[in-house]
């Protein structure tokens, strides 16, 4: 090895063999409490994303590969209490990929290695199967002249389970086919969502142990040694791959679509979203848009398989020792994954609250690269006892930030230290100092006048939630702080291209889209006038419940009382007397009236410029649907902003939530809509895709 080659490793290889031995301790136990016990402690993401470093390591080290390793096998070992069964075709696991340039790689490589062999009159053609990969429990099923014989679980490969009478207890599996052939097949058995919650439910009722999903139930019912219990619980199965076919009157299909289409013809079922794909970005296609509609199925679904479609080019490729070279599960992107914590550091707020944020080894969650993590508080971090140099579950759900789920302790570093708040934080101003918030776990800047504090403010008033400002972040900001041409909001709208082109990075162009962009943002809605100001413990609901409370009146706000605030239903105490006392400071009041003489406060309707394009109209029907609903928006919406979605809603006469809880109505899902799909799944919260919620106007 070069010196080149060397500098490429990511770790020493002591330290890869201290590594390689803890995530292989790790990894054997998960896999055990999954595959063996049912009982999972971690989701099925974090241990992809183990096994993902694992093998990273072993690819860079191949000499520290080891017969035991997790990486060398193809699953769990069977149960003791079935009889045993050898399989009479060796049953292999997938190789998972998780993102487009994986998948492009696979298609480059299956046609790299077919031409290889191809002779001059061999055109290599790359259409693919794409199959949903369906989250269940594999079962192998053997026929014998059309009659049902044997049935098995997957096992270790070699050696599986009888679950024969099991098997046939569910409804989809054929006793009989159609044409009396002799097979084997493999499928995925599955129990409906619907299912699952019946189930759960009655568990429930009699203090006996429930299910954390579908799948755990459907493995745990399909191991029960009354074969009544499975039949109470109507299991059920798609078929997807013919293993072996021993009968000369049925040709052997050619490609996997002709296979697909024959087991369906002898009676099996098929799940029938397959689909022929000319190339590896229909593929990709395929697979985004089933990230999407995943949820709109009664059965859970974690990723795409693909598979070469020519029986031909299947058998050239061929397997390795532990998977086919011919197919590849595409895996969803997801949502959690494991990443290494590589510092701890504090973020001063706009109010004077202090952050902790973990500073991550980079890695990629739900469609993009995250470096950092919100620890919350002191509690948080004690709860978790998350210290430097841990390996941890980050947990990243369609909108949701970023946060830190589980410590793996037994990846710990020796020398790593339990992490103490500090009693000084220099961002903070004067001295330092901090305090604890009373009847809080948060801490805050003792100094509220501090150059930091002052620069969040400005942040948040320039960011989507308030003036919505484009072009004018975060680092422009402290720029413009830092030359001090601005020090208030009011500064902001009182720039001129003159005071920009002078400064580093302004350029002709660069200070006309800043100033266009000053002067758009200068009609304003109240509830995101509100927003803007800072005020401790006003966030976006509350901003918009005083803006109804006082019909849309900045006027008549300003010269509320106290009481007038905490009449408002859903603004306490607390947020009532912040919001009193904010708005009869001297220095605050003459903000908002300068800031007024720069602004206009407008009606929503007059900014929904996504709504005037798609020209969407509440009508009598909508509000109908809508009215004194409780809605939670999640995801990435396409159509519209988020925010367009929100007026659209309250215009509808709906209450918006952030949280999914058994007080929520409907949830609306974009694109990467994560846990608070499964969690309104597990609640029986009706969900609206977007292109459905479009139809509503």
């Amino acid at each position: 090895m070069d010196k080149t080659e060397t500098a490429k490793k990511s770790l020493k290889k002591e330290d890869a063999v201290k590594r390689l031995e803890k995530l292989r301790k790790t990894i054997e136990h998960h896999r055990y409490l999954y595959h063996v016990l049912d009982s999972p402690e971690i989701s099925d993401e974090a241990l992809d994303s183990l096994k993902s470093e694992l093998d990273k390591i072993e690819s860079e080290f191949p000499e520290l590969i080891t017969p035991d390793s997790p990486s060398q096998r193809v699953s769990g070992k069977p149960l003791d209490q079935f009889e045993k069964v050898k399989h009479k075709v060796p049953q292999w696991s997938f190789a998972d990929i998780f993102n487009e340039k994986e998948a492009a790689e696979f298609g480059e490589r299956v046609v790299r290695m077919l031409e290889k062999t191809k002779k001059n009159d061999i055109k290599i053609s790359p259409e693919f199967t794409c199959e949903l990969k369906i989250d269940g429990l594999k079962v192998v099923i053997e026929y014998v002249d059309g009659i049902l014989k044997k049935a098995a679980t997957r096992g270790d490969g070699k050696v599986g389970e009888d679950v024969t009478e099991n098997v046939k207890t569910i409804q989809s599996v054929p006793l009989k086919l159609k044409k009396p052939v002799s097979v084997i097949v493999e499928g995925e058995v599955y129990l409906d969502k619907r299912e699952f919650e019946k189930i759960n439910k009655k568990l429930a009722l009699k203090n006996e142990k429930t299910y954390a999903n579908p799948r755990n139930l459907a493995a745990g019912t399909l191991r029960q040694l009354d074969s009544q219990i499975v039949s109470d619980r109507n299991l059920s199965v798609f078929i997807y791959d013919l293993a072996k076919i021993d009968n000369e009157d049925v040709a052997e299909p050619k490609t996997q679509f002709e296979e697909l289409e024959l087991l369906k013809d002898l009676g099996f079922k098929v799940n029938n979203h397959f689909k022929l794909c000319k190339d590896i970005n229909e593929v990709i296609s395929y697979w985004k848009k089933w990230q999407k509609e995943k949820y709109k199925e009664t059965y859970e679904i974690d990723g795409v398989v693909i598979k070469m479609n020519r029986k031909d080019y299947q058998n050239t490729l061929g397997y390795t020792g532990k998977a086919p070279r011919f197919a590849i599960a595409f895996k969803f992107q997801a949502e959690q994954v494991t990443t290494v914590v590589e510092d701890i550091v504090f973020q001063v707020g706009r109010t004077g609250v202090i952050t902790p944020v973990a500073h991550l080894r980079p890695v990629e969650v739900a469609g993009s690269t995250v470096s950092r993590a919100t620890l919350h508080n002191e509690d948080e971090i004690n709860r978790l006892d998350v210290r430097i140099g841990d390996t941890i579950i980050l947990q990243k759900a369609g909108d949701v930030i970023p946060q830190v789920v589980k410590v793996f302790k037994d990846l710990r570093p020796n020398n790593a230290k339990p992490f103490k708040f500090p009693k000084k934080i220099l961002e903070c101003g004067g001295d330092g100092s901090i305090e604890r918030i009373p009847g809080q776990a948060a801490y805050r800047c003792v100094d509220k006048g501090s150059f930091t504090m002052q620069l969040r403010r400005l942040h948040y008033f320039a960011s989507k939630k308030a003036f919505d400002i484009e072009n004018i972040g975060p680092k422009v900001i402290d720029q413009l702080a830092e030359e001090n041409l601005i020090s208030s909001p009011v500064d902001i709208f009182t720039l001129e291209k003159g005071d920009l082109t002078p400064l580093e990075r302004f350029a002709e162009k660069s200070a006309d889209n800043l100033i266009a962009s000053i002067n758009e943002a200068r009609k304003i809605t109240l509830p995101r006038f509100i927003i803007s100001l800072s005020i401790d413990h006003v966030g976006e609901e509350t901003a918009y419940l005083i803006s109804d409370n006082f019909s849309g009146s900045l006027k008549k706000i300003t010269e509320a009382g106290l009481d007038d605030f905490i009449k408002i239903n859903g603004v306490g105490g607390i947020v009532a007397e912040s919001i009193y006392k904010w708005l009869r400071i001297l220095e605050n009041k003459k903000m908002v009236t300068d800031l007024l003489e720069q602004i206009e406060i407008v009606d929503s309707k007059e900014l929904n410029s996504s709504i005037k394009k798609n020209k969407l109209k509440i009508t009598e029907k909508t509000k109908k649907f809508f009215e004194n609903k409780t809605v939670v928006l999640t995801g990435s919406l396409s159509q519209m902003t988020r925010d367009e979605a929100k007026d659209l809603l309250r215009d509808s006469g709906a209450n918006i939530s952030s949280s999914v809880s058994t007080k929520t109505d409907f949830i609306i899902a974009g694109e990467n809509a994560g846990s608070k799909i499964k969690k309104a799944e597990d609640l029986g919260v009706k969900i609206i895709l977007e292109d459905d919620f479009i139809k509503k106007f």
